[in-house]
């Protein structure tokens, strides 16, 4: 986050607090916020995908245990 987002941040939330955010301030808290959610999203949805194909056994490899027992 930017430093000139967390100020906003802290002014949206201050008036929020006071009952004095307007409905387009709102909306603009909310498209930041769910802006900054999909980066985050993104990060973690590569992390899970990275650690499923080192979790995920060679189907081969699994075959070639079967036929040896």
């Amino acid at each position: 986050m930017t430093p000139e987002l967390l100020s906003r941040i802290a002014i949206w939330r201050q008036r929020a607090a006071d009952g004095t955010l307007t409905p387009d301030e709102m909306r603009q808290a909310i498209i930041a916020l769910r802006a900054d959610r999909v980066g985050a999203q993104i990060a973690s949805d590569k992390s899970r995908r990275a650690k499923a194909v080192k979790e995920i056994p060679n189907a081969d490899d699994l075959l070639g245990e079967l036929e040896g027992l």
